[in-house]
């Protein structure tokens, strides 16, 4: 009989620890024999920054008896500033000691992901909220971790579905506890232009509502959009917003239809075609620097995505006012207009300070070379391998690598809509054949994204289930510094944390082909 209590006992000390197990993987992790338990009152204090951490730590527990103080360095939760360069801006060490807890990094955003370590150490259902963490334990360890990049983003495709500012919000969280520090926010598109820009109310009044499906009506007004920056810039989150263009583009010329190349208006719906931003009328680059100033307003992010891809060019090849500029600029040809096109919008944004994102299409071939405050987004790996990827770094431009194989979880796990089997991964594949997770980066790798594309109607009921759980695995790649764990080890410790995306109100999905239940809906 006790050979089988201690055996029991052992294995749900195990579960206990593998249930504590932090998401993405610290670079080092020293374990300690005991535990720290919480009493029935909490003293929280820091030495110098960290106040906002500390207040935030009383947002996740609300219920619980809280003191705060300055320069007690024997309080149960302290926030420790100290100058470690190897740590650099968003590392941090945390201990977790029997008498206290001690979070120590260079500032703000080190002390905050300290805190999301911490919360992945404790009990799932402390998390619950109204649970009070009175005799809570937590073993005893201490943690050393930075981040591999300095951009983990994560993409939200609102052009073609419309989602609240309340969901916006929702997923800023979850980004923040994966320790995602930027957003990546794609705001206009065929089917919706989401922005609102006060020169133009056209863009809204009628280019937010060109389609009719549920969920694809609708915009943000400028007080929206710096309320969620404002919410996103407590979780040390960069809003970067994405203004694609010339293509992807046809809400915007639903409503201001004289910028077409022949004054037409686009046709309705999601399919490609070469209804563009005309690139020879100088009123196009008018308008569209009167947006971005705007847009520069509005948005403190360093960068501002300018799209660039899939735009087919036979209305620019038909076009006089095209083949003009394309004389007068000495170009070769259409492709060259839109090197033009994207330089010239790239040289605005350098006068107002910005660097300039564009998907890899503007490098696959040669021609105009653009400015060095451009990012190159390497994404059609399924398209052109990794072209992109080699001919940006070739050029000096830093790029972010977020492959349409690996990375876009709008792919489900099996065939959906019009997802045929080419366009589906797993967690597994994610994890292990991911061509975005680069071994060996180039210095001008600026880091990783993930995006969730909204074709084929994704609403926000949707969205969970795509997300989760094949996100950790991306988490990891971006996060993570040093071996790399066995994909089975992985695989247990995201299975683990089931009960703790439940209790954040996640609807989490199949993670690999063997786990999807017979008729299984993705709807």
């Amino acid at each position: 009989m006790k050979i089988l209590l201690f055996a029991l006992f052992n294995i749900l000390t195990v579960y206990h620890l593998l249930a504590q197990t932090i998401l993405p993987t610290p670079m080092e992790i020293i374990k300690r024999d005991s535990f720290f338990r919480f009493t029935d009152s909490i003293s929280v204090s820091w030495n110098n920054k960290g106040e906002n951490e500390a207040r935030y730590f009383e947002e996740k527990f609300p219920t619980e008896k809280i003191v705060y103080t300055k320069n007690d360095s024997q309080a149960n939760l302290f926030f420790n500033t100290i100058e470690n360069k190897t740590l650099g801006d968003e590392g941090y060490r945390l201990e977790v000691l029997s008498h206290q807890i001690i979070i120590s990094a260079n500032n703000e955003a080190g002390f905050f992901y300290g805190l999301q370590s911490l919360f992945f150490l404790m009990p799932n259902v402390v998390l619950d909220p109204g649970i009070s963490l009175f005799n809570v334990r937590i073993f005893c360890q201490e943690i050393t971790d930075k981040p591999k990049y300095p951009w983990r983003s994560f993409m939200l495709d609102s052009g073609r579905q419309y989602q609240s500012p309340a969901f916006i919000k929702k997923y800023l969280d979850r980004m923040a506890m994966l320790k995602m520090n930027t957003f990546h926010w794609h705001l206009t598109e065929k089917l919706g232009w989401r922005l609102e820009i006060k020169r133009y109310p056209k863009l809204t009044s009628i280019g937010s509502n060109v389609a009719i499906g549920p969920e694809q009506q609708g915009f943000y007004t400028q007080k929206q959009i710096r309320d969620i920056i404002a919410y996103a810039k407590k979780l040390h989150i960069q809003v970067v917003p994405e203004i694609d263009v010339p293509g992807h583009a046809n809400a915007a010329l639903t409503a201001y239809p004289e910028l077409t190349c022949f004054n037409k208006m686009p046709e309705k719906g999601d399919e490609y075609h070469s209804t563009l931003f005309c690139g020879g009328n100088e009123k196009t680059y008018e308008f569209l620097e009167n947006i971005l100033d705007e847009v520069c307003e509005l948005f403190p992010s360093e960068y501002i995505h300018l799209g660039g891809d899939e735009a087919p060019k036979a209305n620019w090849d038909k076009c006089p006012l095209c083949q003009k500029k394309i004389k007068k600029e000495n170009l070769k040809d259409s492709h060259e207009l839109q090197l033009y096109f994207s330089k010239r919008l790239a040289n605005y944004l350098r006068l107002k300070g910005k660097k300039a994102i564009f998907w890899g299409d503007v490098v696959y071939s040669d021609g105009i070379t653009l400015p060095d405050n451009v990012v190159i987004y390497w994404w059609n790996w399924n398209g052109h391998e990794d072209k992109a990827l080699k001919n940006a770094l070739a050029r000096g431009h830093q790029v972010i690598c977020g492959t349409n194989f690996g990375t876009y979880l709008n792919y489900p796990i099996e065939p959906w809509g019009h997802y045929g089997k080419n366009r589906t991964f797993d967690l597994r594949q994610t994890y292990d054949e991911n061509p975005s997770d680069l071994k060996n980066p180039n210095p001008l790798v600026l880091g990783m994204g993930t995006s969730l594309w909204t074709d084929w109607n994704v609403r926000e009921h949707m969205i969970d289930q795509r997300v989760f759980p094949r996100i950790f695995s991306l988490a990891e790649q971006m996060w993570h510094v040093g071996e790399k764990i066995p994909y089975n080890e992985f695989y247990m410790r995201v299975k683990l944390k089931r009960s703790f995306m439940k209790l954040m109100g996640i609807k989490y999905g199949p993670a690999i082909f063997p786990e999807i239940p017979e008729n299984y809906s993705w709807e």
